[in-house]
């Protein structure tokens, strides 16, 4: 039995289409919780998380916008995430992916407070390893992964408490990655997952090699979960469709890899865009899938002696 701490993130302000900050209250309708209660967990709802007071800090790139109020979020998510990560298991209902920005912030501080180290599975049809100076678009939604890898670039930003080495970041299912994102993966150490290595090696194989890697240097793993992994016919409610995205049996099977391995300690489920879903099938089925992150089964196959 796992204690599920629900943390709301009703974060917009890291892309440019109004819609995510309804994202907590769809997971919510659709009966997240009761999710969680029904498998035997306990679940503490602790509300949405505010922006806090916003300061006036500009970037040097132009194009980026609302860099305040995402920093407003990120370091009152931070808080949250550390606080919650000493008595349960985080789960960040978003709100874009900029929320990350904070969460995957407060989930390290608290993994160098204990001596552990902190991987980063990130599932996801976009690298999202921009910076504040790189970004052409000025969406902060697209820069996390880089922050979290403690790459420079991030003025203003609180200082990551403790970067992520990128030996201990897994990409998985990315699909839609620019020249600059190409170049920075390229001359890293981030494990890329995209979908023609699923393509040729299927989804099971990379990803227990990611868990076996996690589970031998006793780490602790944060799923960062994007709605836009998934294929948008199945998935439509995401600002950012993507074709050709995990199929609902493949992110099943991810996420029953995931739970069966016993490693996951927190939970970003990012960019559910409610304005854009048809009669709550995207909220719906990302519930689901929360169900088979934390023990839901078809069928138990009991290990069975030769």
């Amino acid at each position: 039995m796992t204690h599920c701490i629900l943390i709301g993130a009703p974060v917009d302000s890291g892309q440019q289409r109004p819609g995510c900050l309804m994202g907590p209250a769809a997971y919510r309708v659709a009966r997240l919780g009761d999710t969680l209660a029904a498998l035997g967990h306990t679940v503490e709802d602790r509300g949405d998380v505010g922006p806090g007071e916003l300061g006036s800090e500009t970037a040097a790139n132009p194009a980026v916008h609302h860099l305040s109020e995402t920093l407003g979020w990120s370091r009152e998510l931070a808080l949250a995430g550390r606080d919650a990560c000493a008595t349960g298991l985080p789960i960040f209902l978003g709100g874009d992916h900029s929320l990350s920005l904070g969460s995957v912030s407060g989930v390290a501080a608290h993994a160098r407070g204990i001596g552990r180290p902190l991987f980063v599975l990130w599932l996801d049809a976009h690298s999202d390893i921009h910076t504040p100076v790189t970004t052409q678009s000025g969406n902060l939604h697209g820069t996390p992964l880089a922050y979290l890898a403690g790459r420079a670039g991030f003025d203003h930003f609180p200082a990551f408490p403790a970067p992520v080495p990128e030996r201990n970041i897994c990409l998985f299912g990315i699909r839609s990655v620019d020249p600059a994102e190409h170049a920075a993966l390229e001359a890293s150490d981030i494990t890329v997952n995209d979908m023609r290595v699923l393509d040729e090696f299927g989804f099971a194989v990379p990803m227990r090699a990611f868990l076996d890697q996690v589970r031998a240097a006793n780490g602790l793993l944060h799923v960062s979960l994007d709605v836009d992994f998934l294929d948008p016919s199945i998935a439509p409610a995401v600002g950012t469709t993507v074709p050709g995205g995990a199929t609902f049996r493949e992110a099943h099977l991810v996420c029953e890899l995931i739970h069966e391995s016993g490693l996951m300690t927190s939970l970003d489920l990012v960019e559910l865009n409610p304005f854009l879903d048809e009669r709550g099938q995207t909220a719906k089925m990302m519930v689901d899938l929360v169900g088979s992150l934390m023990g839901r089964k078809v069928f138990d196959r009991p290990t069975r002696s030769a």
